[in-house]
Parts: C-alpha cells; sequence; structure tokens
C-alpha cells in the first residue's frame, strides 16, 4: 500500500515511522524542500495547489491523507475524483472555517463559546456589543498554534485587533473561565467503528502546547468521548480526529477540532498500546483499529526553538527523545519528550527535571 501525505512536517514524519512496520510506503507532498518526513518516505517539492503535483501524488497513492489542515479544500476536493482521501474533503472543510465549526457543534449540542461573525470594522463593534469583553478575535481561517487570534479586553482596542489579524472575515468569541484545556482524541474507521484514547491535560503558552499529561478515568472522559463520536458520526469521518476542550465549572465547552493527528496525542507512541499514528495508517487503509488504552503513567513535553542534549534528555529515566529534523528557530517545535512510567510521583520528578532543560516544555 502506498500512502500519499500533503504535508510533509513532523506529524507526516510520524505517520511514515508508524506506517513502515505495517508495510505500506509513503509519498509526501510538501512546498518545504527540507521538509522533516521526506527521510521515510519519497518527497515531492511542490505547492500544495500545483496541479500537476497533485495529479503525479494521486497516481501514485492507494491512499492520500494530510497532516495539516490548512490544505485547500478544493485540491482535495480534486483528488477525491481520482484516488481514495480519508478523511474526506467536506470534513476538511468544516475545520477550516471557524463558523462552518461552530455550526456543527450547535447542531450536534456540542456546548460552545458564544460567539458573533465579524467582516467589518463596525461588524466588531456590534459583535462586542453581544459577546461582552474579554473576547477574542479570530480569522475564520488559516489561524494555528495562536496565529490569527488577538486578544479584545477593551472598546478601545478593537481597531487594533482587527488590523492585526489583517482585517480579514472573523469570528469574535466570548472568554471562557475554564479550569484547564483538555482534548480527546478518537480514530475511526470506514465500518464506523471507533475507538478513543484517555483525555488529555494541556498546557499551553504563547499560543503553543508546551505539556500533555493523559487522564485515564478522568471524570470529563465520558462527556468528551460522547462529544467525539457525535462529531465523527456527522463527518462520516475516517482517520484520527482531536477535538480541543475547556473544562469549565458548567461541564466541558469545545474550542475547535483538528481532521489529524494531534500535538496532544504524541504521548501515544510510547504510552498507549496503538499509537495515535498508527491508528490513523489503520483507519485510512481498512485495517482494524488498535487498543487505545495507556500502558503506564505518561507526560509529554514539547521541545521548542531550541534542542536540549540529547545526552542531558535521556539521562532522566523514563524519558524518550524525538526529533523531527528541523533547524531551530524561536516559536518552532522541532521535537517532543515522552516520559513513562509505573509510577506517577517519578513522572512529575522527569517532567520537573526535563523541564529545566532549553527549549524543554
Amino acid at each position: 500500500m502506498i500512502v500519499g501525505v500533503i504535508g510533509g512536517g513532523q506529524l507526516g514524519r510520524m505517520m511514515g515511522l508508524a506506517g513502515l512496520p505495517l508495510g505500506a510506503r509513503f509519498v509526501f507532498l510538501d512546498p518545504d524542500p527540507d521538509a522533516c518526513a521526506r527521510d521515510v518516505g519519497e518527497h515531492l517539492c511542490a505547492d500544495f495547489d500545483d496541479a500537476h503535483a497533485l495529479g503525479e501524488l494521486a497516481r501514485r497513492a492507494d491512499v492520500l491523507t494530510f497532516d495539516f489542515e490548512n490544505v485547500p479544500e478544493s485540491s482535495l476536493a480534486s483528488l477525491q475524483e481520482r484516488v481514495r482521501v480519508a478523511p474526506s474533503a467536506s470534513a476538511l472543510g468544516v475545520s477550516q472555517d471557524r463558523r462552518r465549526e461552530k455550526e456543527i457543534f450547535r447542531e450536534l449540542g456540542i456546548p460552545t463559546a458564544e460567539f458573533r461573525l465579524v467582516d467589518t470594522i463596525d461588524g466588531l463593534a456590534s459583535a462586542i456589543d453581544a459577546v461582552g469583553l474579554p473576547a477574542v478575535l479570530k480569522t475564520r481561517s488559516l489561524g494555528y498554534d495562536g496565529k490569527g487570534q488577538a486578544v479584545i479586553c477593551s472598546q478601545n482596542e478593537a481597531a487594533a485587533a482587527w488590523d492585526a489579524i489583517g482585517a480579514v472575515p472573523a469570528i469574535l468569541e466570548a472568554f471562557v473561565d475554564f479550569t484547564r484545556e483538555v482534548s480527546v482524541i478518537a480514530a475511526r474507521g470506514s465500518n464506523g467503528h471507533t475507538v478513543i484514547y484517555p483525555l488529555c491535560e494541556n498546557v499551553h503558552r504563547d499560543g503553543i502546547l508546551r505539556s500533555t499529561r493523559p487522564r485515564p478515568g478522568d471524570p470529563a472522559s465520558a462527556s468528551a468521548g460522547e462529544m467525539i463520536s457525535r462529531l465523527l458520526d456527522a463527518l462520516d469521518y475516517v482517520g484520527v480526529l482531536t477535538l480541543e476542550l475547556f473544562d469549565t465549572c458548567g461541564g466541558l465547552v469545545a474550542n475547535e477540532f483538528a481532521p489529524r493527528v494531534h500535538n496532544s496525542g504524541h504521548w501515544t507512541i510510547e504510552g498507549a498500546r496503538t499509537s495515535q499514528f498508527e491508528n490513523h495508517i489503520r483507519a485510512i487503509a481498512g485495517l482494524p483499529l488498535g487498543e487505545t488504552s495507556a500502558v503506564e503513567t505518561c507526560a509529554m513535553l514539547n521541545i521548542v526553538g531550541a534542542i536540549p542534549p540529547a545526552e542531558e534528555v535521556l539521562a532522566v529515566p523514563g524519558a524518550h527523545l524525538h526529533l523531527y529534523g528541523k533547524a531551530p528557530r524561536p516559536g518552532r517545535k522541532v521535537g517532543h519528550i515522552t516520559i513513562r512510567s509505573t509510577n506517577a510521583g517519578e513522572v512529575e520528578q522527569a517532567v520537573a527535571a526535563l523541564s529545566a532543560l532549553e527549549g524543554v516544555g
């Protein structure tokens, strides 16, 4: 089986690493000549909307997928006419438009923050009156890792926020008073069978995920599982999907979903019976899905902006180092560390030791 992947970043790389033992081979389409997934498959270096390159990818692959959600929906839709694509272009399109995303949440009874659509600076003023302050102004599309967002705390900040996001169609969301940020990851096969990973508790800084701790048996797990199951079925989804949520005193509130494997699921490589990456390949290939339970207590720390010495990371008991082959630069995810142990206290001691290293957490 040949898997074509639109995108050649670290998520594509880890898909390849998981799929190779299953007998899969990979072809990646990415405009970056140094795309880090090139180490685990062939690399077509071209833009995501390059018709010739897309045609070549479709010709060579048995199934197509993608590793990030800013792939043009039109590109994916055209490929569906020639080769099997999973997840579908329609599922991708919903995730790319915050309006469509919020609408499907509301249709499925998944709680969201209060929001209003914003198309003009005058419309922003009206939205502020309706939603209240503080609030977050977000571009309706092409936002990730905190990009395309601006916080508004007072009316006199509105114009600067509008300019900061590029004066493009947007959505204004009320602030959510949350106790923690969580995510739930699930895989769904073409037969509708779904497996769900333990709820993850996440910590962000500067809009970037810094650490994740899976919480098997968490009290919010059942609610999160019901929400993601409804979403997967409504989208007739195939593959891995991630639902990001705020945990509040009134229950879970949906933030957004990602139609792909997710940073908060990196712990599954060492920490779950089947990693999210393997289950994604299994799902899109029509193979039975694997068990998702955690094998031990785990934590995951991102490596951002600088790479710590491998010998210092690996000297910490239970630590597993993953480097992506990317050149360090400020704010760039260049790797992650998973910590695993039968003892929760040992995991927290390792997290503390590793967090003292440059670039970790």
